[in-house]
């Protein structure tokens, strides 16, 4: 008996490999050549038919008058097998001729007698049919006959090889750990002999962090009773590792399973390649997007230095001719220039989320709806503007006056993509992101304050709606717009932890969101500003100025001396220790952020206030550096300007700090 269920576990263990070969399979028995089985592509040849119990004569009488009989009877009686090649056959009423590879192996008992015929094969006509397409063809060129003759000796090797010669790896395991059969591809692929492999657990052979999700696989495999797919890394003979893409099925004794591997060495080399020249891409992206930036940063500066260096020459050459009267419109000139200048810095700051900002809880249905009238007035009487608050909004952390100035901004956009009238609508809301619509936006998880701005007019294409945030990209005509609106608001919302998002379609509008993290608190409360200490003289009281930056360092300490204080300088950090820590009295700091020789301006703060505790400090930088600030804020008795400030109000500021208390 248990000879006997061994034998029957081998012979549905061969017709379970069988079934699920490519080609053709079916088994003869008797002289008579009666079927006892026939796999699924000898059916999709032959057609629904009754196979098993019947002889070949009985189904398929048309092969009597064709030949295939006296082969059959042939290979039983002689006990040699024929191998065919193409060999024409009719099937059924169809007069078509189809072309198939053929084997018959005779099947043999203990004592060597045949008792029956194997039949395997593949139906090749359509390679037969291509190749004689292509000698009758009279329009054959070289490229292409040797591509097609590849793709046939491609297609006819893949066909004729069963288990031997398969280019995958054919393998049944064991969920114990061994492998108890393989195929010869095993070899020519990883270069272990057959021996090593049945020899070894299939474990051993993997890559030791692959190890899990291959036995994870393994597993969903026994509980879906389903092939199962997955990949991971198996060990040449010569030490590499290939990546294998393994289909693993169920035996029906639920123990042992099918697999079947195949190299993605190749997919993983041009997905490498393709990385690589995406990269290059993205490169060459960025690299005209800085050429873009440059070329429109160059054309402005160039035209307010041309304004600054004209008005000082012509204030040089009427001074020298004695022409006082003048002075005053050329020094006006190059003023307005430096200014407009100072804003343009001021927008690319912004882009590239580097300006200053003051960020505190703001209720922004309160700033929608304080600037509501302005927009309003701004946009004209043709624009209907139209708000809608969200109850109970969340507070933001943000810039209130450059969130004002962005939805004056979005406002004014939505006015030009409607020249003929329209509607903007302003709108806040409260906004949950999971893990899934966060990545999609760029932002961490979490709660959002969104404000949307929208308008009816003429929309923005794909293209278009892309390069939005360039800086200096506009599709305004010349002189109309700088281009860097859209892209100080990105910057100013990026910098504040947020994002905007532009949704739009041509000739039915555009939709700007801007999403603000919520945080909490509660929204600041608007107090009168304290009155500004009265303009006075020093009473001795001394200030330290450090700046690597001589003309600037020099107009500081001319301030400072009309002022009536003393000033002391230094050129870096270093040297302005070495006044800190000396004797002298030091009434308050005022220090570049961005100093040379390894200290910059908050290092020399933070040191400075070891050895001084209650010293002030007044912070100058041409844009905001991460190092001012501590969690986000200044310290207490710290403040901060902006290059280029205007001198007067920089000598109310150092008033006021001085005079102010400790």
């Amino acid at each position: 008996m248990l000879a006997e269920r061994r034998e029957a576990d081998i012979n549905r263990r061969q017709r379970l490999l069988l079934q699920q070969m490519p080609g053709f399979v079916a088994v003869l028995a008797s002289p008579q050549h009666r079927y006892e089985y026939v796999n699924d592509a000898y059916l999709a040849l032959s057609g629904p038919r009754e196979f098993v119990g019947h002889t070949v004569r009985e189904v398929f009488p048309e092969l009597e008058r064709q030949g295939f009989m006296d082969l059959l009877d042939r290979v039983y009686a002689t006990g040699e097998p024929f191998t065919g090649r193409a060999l024409p056959i009719q099937i059924g009423s169809d007069d078509a001729d189809r072309f198939i590879d053929l084997l018959f192996q005779p099947v043999r008992d203990e004592a060597g007698d045949v008792t029956g015929i194997f039949v395997g094969g593949y139906d090749v006509t359509e390679r037969v049919l291509a190749q004689r397409a292509l000698e009758e063809s009279e329009v054959s060129l070289r490229d292409l006959n040797r591509t097609l003759e590849e793709r046939v000796a491609e297609r006819t090797a893949e066909r004729d090889r069963l288990w031997t010669l398969s280019e995958d790896m054919l393998a049944r395991a064991d969920l114990s750990g061994m492998m108890t059969a393989v195929s010869p591809a095993w070899t020519r692929v990883l270069g272990w002999s057959q021996t090593e492999l049945l020899e070894r657990p299939y474990a051993s052979f993997m890559h030791p962090d692959d190890e899990g999700p291959t036995l994870a696989g393994l597993a969903r495999m026994g509980e879906t009773k389903r092939p199962t797919r997955f990949e991971n890394r198996i060990a040449n003979a010569d030490g590499g590792w290939r990546p294998i893409e393994w289909t693993v099925a169920p035996e029906e004794d639920g123990v042992n399973f099918i697999a079947i591997g195949r190299d993605l060495s190749a997919v993983k080399a041009k997905e490498t390649e393709l990385a690589i020249v995406q990269d290059a891409l993205r490169q060459s992206q960025k690299m005209e997007a800085v050429g873009q930036l440059t070329g429109g940063l160059a054309h402005d500066f160039n035209n307010l230095l041309a304004g600054i260096t004209g008005s000082l020459e012509m204030m040089q050459s009427r001074i020298a001719q004695g022409r006082i009267g003048d002075i005053d419109r050329y020094m006006v000139g190059a003023q307005g220039a430096a200014k407009r200048a100072a804003a343009l810095t001021h927008r690319l700051l912004a882009f590239s989320r580097r300006q200053t900002l003051a960020p505190k809880p703001t209720d922004v249905n309160r700033l929608v709806q304080d600037m509501e009238e302005l927009i309003r007035r701004t946009v004209g009487p043709q624009i209907n503007v139209e708000s809608v608050a969200k109850a109970g909004l969340w507070t933001p952390l943000v810039d209130a006056p450059q969130l004002e100035n962005a939805l004056l901004n979005l406002s004014l956009n939505a006015r030009d993509a409607m020249p003929d009238g329209g509607r903007i609508k302003i709108e806040t809301d409260n906004e949950w992101l999971d893990e899934r619509s966060a990545r999609e936006r760029d932002l961490p998880p979490g709660q959002y304050v969104t404000m949307r701005v929208s308008d009816d007019g003429t929309g923005m294409p794909p293209d278009v709606i892309e390069r939005a945030f360039d800086p200096f990209f506009t599709t305004k005509p010349i002189g109309v717009g700088t281009g860097l609106g859209l892209s100080m608001i990105y910057g100013f919302v990026r910098q504040s932890g947020g994002q905007v998002r532009i949704h739009s379609e041509v000739d039915k509008g555009t939709m700007v969101c801007i999403s603000l993290p919520r945080h909490h608190a509660e929204a600041a409360v608007d107090v009168p500003a304290p009155q500004e200490a009265p303009d006075s003289g020093g009473a001795g009281e001394t200030v330290l100025v450090i700046d690597d930056e001589p003309l600037v360092r020099m107009l500081v300490v001319d301030v400072l001396e009309d002022l009536g204080y003393t000033a002391l300088e230094a050129g870096d950090g270093p040297q302005g220790l070495k006044v800190l820590r000396s004797d002298v009295r030091i009434d308050l700091l005022i220090t570049d952020v961005g100093l040379p020789n390894g200290m910059n301006g908050r290092q020399v703060a933070d040191a400075a206030r070891e050895i001084r505790p209650e010293l002030k400090v007044l912070f100058v930088t041409g844009y905001a550096e991460n190092a001012v600030l501590s969690n986000g804020q200044l310290d207490e008795g710290m403040q901060v300007v902006t290059k280029p400030f205007d001198m007067a109000a920089l000598a109310k500021r150092i008033t006021s700090m001085i005079a102010g208390p400790t």
